[in-house]
């Protein structure tokens, strides 16, 4: 297994939360073919990912954020929609209560956007009726963590920089037949080839981690669309290591997925409690 550490900012938003929480408390090779190997090359199907995305058009979607650390586990859940088209997305996020059960966390509304995280009901100073706005290209991490759940089409656009890829078999996602793949991709080399609007973030991430290998596993269906994705990350936060398991699953493409940036007007501009 590939070791990846992020070196963590001080502004990381969900993730600092988690962290709080938290601090209470062998890769195959590419290229290798499986008996039911489908037609085409493993790499190719699994790069194309992000383009198979945009023609669909939009999906439902479900995250799952797992971070393990000193033998604690929390997990961040997320769903909503995505227009791939625009590309935009809005997510609910729900964040785990503390430990002693005395804090439930309002849900944090996201809404996913090139270049930019806009959070609502971030708390900590932030009036209830005002939107955060995050520059992801200043995020050491890119929003593939700080966010609590990574942009499903910044994961479907990480894919292209695979640099392995094994077919595993089919599998089941949620009722649907599926093929599922394995590998390691490269956040530097995604970053290189990705679609314009998701470069800059990626490049982010490939200056913020150490090391820019990726291990996944991808799931595919017969319309080459993506419909589950897991990335597994390590950042370093308060000296310790945090193991981090990022799933998105998506379904029910062509959903309406209607959604608009708040205005500026509606954007708090003032000071953020950590």
């Amino acid at each position: 297994m590939v070791v990846r550490q992020h070196r963590g900012k001080g502004g990381a938003v969900a993730v600092a939360v988690v962290a709080g929480l938290l601090a209470s408390t062998g890769c195959s090779g590419g290229g290798a073919v499986a008996e039911d190997q489908p037609g085409g090359d493993p790499l190719d199907t699994v790069r194309r990912a992000a383009d198979v995305l945009v023609e669909a058009g939009s999906s439902k979607a479900r995250t799952s954020m797992v971070m393990a650390t000193g033998g604690t586990r929390v997990t961040i859940r997320g769903e909503g929609a995505y227009d791939f088209g625009k590309p935009m997305g809005r997510l609910e996020v729900t964040l785990p209560p503390d430990p002693d059960g005395s804090d439930q966390h309002r849900p944090i509304t996201e809404l996913l956007a090139p270049g930019a995280l806009y959070m609502k009901n971030r708390g900590a100073g932030v009036p209830a009726d005002k939107w955060v706005r995050i520059d992801t290209t200043t995020l050491e991490d890119g929003n593939l963590v700080t966010g609590g759940a990574t942009d499903p089409l910044a994961a479907a656009e990480l894919l292209r920089g695979a640099e392995e890829a094994t077919y595993v078999g089919k599998a089941d996602v949620a009722g649907t037949g599926v093929r599922h793949y394995r590998g390691i991709t490269d956040i530097a080399r995604a970053a290189r080839v990705a679609a314009p609007h998701a470069r800059g973030a990626l490049a982010a991430a490939a200056e913020g981690f150490t090391q820019d290998a990726v291990p996944f596993d991808a799931y595919f269906d017969e319309q080459g669309r993506l419909r589950k994705v897991r990335h597994r990350f390590d950042f370093v936060n308060a000296g310790r290591t945090v193991a981090v398991a990022s799933t998105t699953l998506l379904y029910a493409f062509g959903a309406p997925a209607g959604m608009r940036l708040p205005a500026a007007a509606d954007i708090y501009a003032g000071k953020i409690d950590a």
